[in-house]
C-alpha cells in the first residue's frame, strides 16, 4: 500500500530490539520484536507499536524512538513486524478481512504477541494500548475495533477507518478519498470470520 516511512539502513545503528520468540500459533504469520527496560516493575504498561509500510520495527523504533522512551517512562515496547511474504511492501493487511477479524490473521497474531508479554512480564492488563503509523494506523484501529477488552486505548498516526475497504483496490480507491467513507457506511457492521476449532 502507500509506502511511507523509511526502511532501516545502515545509518540507524545497532537494534535495541530482541526477538519475541514463542508467542503462540501465529496465524497471520507476522515477526515479533520487543523492549523490555531494565528493571521493569511487574504491573508496568505495555504499548504495541505497529510500523508502515516498507518500514521494519527496527526502522521505526529507531526513527520514532519508542524504546528510548520506554526506558524513560518505564514501560514496555511490543513490535510486531510484517514480512515480504505476507506483503511485498511489508504493511499489514488492513483491508483483508482474514486479517482483522477477531480471530485469526495478523489480528491474532498482534493479539498473541500482547498476550505472551502481559504474562512473561507481568505487565499491567488495564494499561495495554497501541498505536501505528499509515497501514500500521489502520491495523490499530482494527485491533480497537476488534479487540476492546485488550487495549485500554491507542493513538492512529496517519491511518484509515476500520472497515473502509475490503480488498486491495479498495484500499488504494480509499487511500486517495474515493469511495464511500460516509458517516453511515462506518457503522455497518462488518462481517467477522468465525474463530477455528
Amino acid at each position: 500500500m502507500a509506502r511511507v516511512g523509511a526502511p532501516a539502513s545502515a545509518h540507524d545503528g545497532p537494534s535495541r530490539l530482541v526477538a519475541l520468540t514463542a508467542f503462540g500459533t501465529n496465524p497471520g504469520a507476522l515477526l515479533g520484536h520487543v523492549h523490555v527496560p531494565k528493571n521493569l516493575p511487574a504491573g508496568a504498561p505495555l504499548v504495541v507499536v505497529l510500523h508502515g509500510c516498507t518500514q521494519t520495527a527496527a526502522s521505526y523504533d529507531h526513527g520514532s524512538g519508542w524504546s528510548r522512551l520506554a526506558d524513560r517512562a518505564g514501560f514496555a515496547v511490543v513490535f510486531p513486524e510484517q514480512t515480504h511474504a505476507n506483503n511485498p511492501n511489508r504493511c499489514f493487511n488492513w483491508f483483508a478481512s482474514e486479517d482483522t477479524a477477531q480471530a485469526g490473521g495478523e489480528a491474532e497474531s498482534i493479539a498473541q504477541m500482547t498476550e505472551t508479554m502481559i504474562a512473561r512480564h507481568g505487565l499491567d492488563r488495564g494499561r495495554v494500548y497501541v498505536t501505528g503509523l499509515s497501514a500500521g494506523g489502520a491495523m490499530t484501529l482494527a485491533m480497537l475495533a476488534t479487540r476492546p477488552d485488550l487495549f485500554a486505548g491507542g493513538a492512529v498516526i496517519g491511518g484509515l477507518a476500520y472497515g473502509t475497504a475490503t480488498g486491495v483496490s479498495q484500499a488504494f480507491d480509499r487511500m486517495r478519498g474515493h469511495g464511500d467513507t460516509s458517516d453511515a457506511a462506518l457503522v455497518e457492521p462488518r462481517p467477522q470470520r468465525r474463530a477455528r476449532a
